[in-house]
């Protein structure tokens, strides 16, 4: 099917609406013998004559009348889609954005994000899935955001760095060894419950403490920060958590967060999203709002 040439649309629309090649033409910002022509073009495209002699003017036929109302709600939709969008009334979006995050991140990020479409976007929901076997072409369709320590991306994600994260020690105020000096010998020498969503005992600590000659003896591979820190309320034993999460257990559990005593890497998080939603604005509001919180939430462990 070959199409017509949309270029006529916006003449037409003029011609439809004057009710004349004159005006229609000064409307345009042509010369009227120019729309004279167009108005012969449309006439074959259109199959009707739409303006015919009537005294000393011309008036629309019937097709024309017809016409009128859709060409110009045809031309409203084509000039709305081919304009920049529009500043969103964040207020008044109705939506739901899926997340994909670790639980720690959750703890640290979530409570804030929520007060804050509370407050700010009360028709957006947020549906938070936990990390797994992340596939990033998820964020292609079933994932709107994830956040996160990013992988290498395709070129179809975009993403943005979100802050560092160190790890630091917990046990339970009052431990056996909540007095002593935490030297790596030490820390080697109490038990220690890890956390790996795969069962994974075995990390980058097990790699420090050999260079030093030393091993540790794991009592617990948890599936959780949060479940790491109820185990350590029943035990002597520590856990190694992101600094933010200890402080936010720290908060509201009786514990007690100490420096590891071990060079350990710190880990870098931010987030990503595929790039159909990079000009969306209420996407644009929700990883602004992430942003957000995220650096106020370093500003407040330095």
């Amino acid at each position: 099917m070959q199409l017509p040439d949309m270029n006529l649309l916006p003449a037409l629309h003029a011609l439809l609406r004057e009710g004349s090649v004159t005006g229609a033409a000064a409307e345009m910002n042509v010369s009227a013998s120019a729309m004279s022509r167009t108005l012969g073009r449309l006439r074959r495209v259109v199959g009707d004559p739409l303006l015919v002699p009537a005294g000393r003017g011309l008036t629309l036929t019937p097709r024309a009348l017809e016409l009128r109302p859709q060409v110009e709600a045809a031309l409203l939709g084509a000039l709305a889609a081919l304009r920049p969008p529009q500043p969103v009334d964040i207020a008044t979006v109705e939506r739901e954005f899926t997340l994909r995050t670790s639980e720690g991140l959750a703890v640290v990020l979530g409570p804030a994000l929520t007060e804050r479409i509370a407050q700010e976007a009360p028709g957006i929901r947020l549906r938070i899935l936990p990390e797994g076997d992340e596939d990033l072409a998820d964020l292609r369709d079933r994932i709107d955001l994830d956040i996160s320590a990013l992988p290498a991306l395709p070129h179809d994600v975009r993403s943005s760095p979100l802050s560092r994260h160190r790890h630091v020690a917990v046990s339970r105020a009052g431990a056996a060894h909540a007095d002593e000096p935490l030297t790596a010998e030490r820390f080697a020498a109490i038990p220690h419950i890890t956390v790996s969503r795969r069962g994974r005992a075995h990390s980058i600590v097990d790699e420090r403490l050999a260079e030093l000659g030393l091993t540790r003896r794991v009592l617990v591979t948890a599936p959780s920060f949060v479940t790491a820190c109820f185990l350590v309320l029943q035990s002597d034993a520590l856990a190694l958590l992101p600094e933010a999460v200890a402080a936010r257990a720290a908060g509201v559990m009786p514990l007690q967060v100490r420096e590891i005593p071990l060079p350990l890497p710190p880990v870098d998080t931010g987030m990503a999203w595929h790039v159909r939603l990079d000009a969306d604005p209420a996407h644009r509001w929700l990883r602004a709002a992430v942003a957000r919180i995220s650096a106020q939430e370093d500003q407040s462990l330095n």
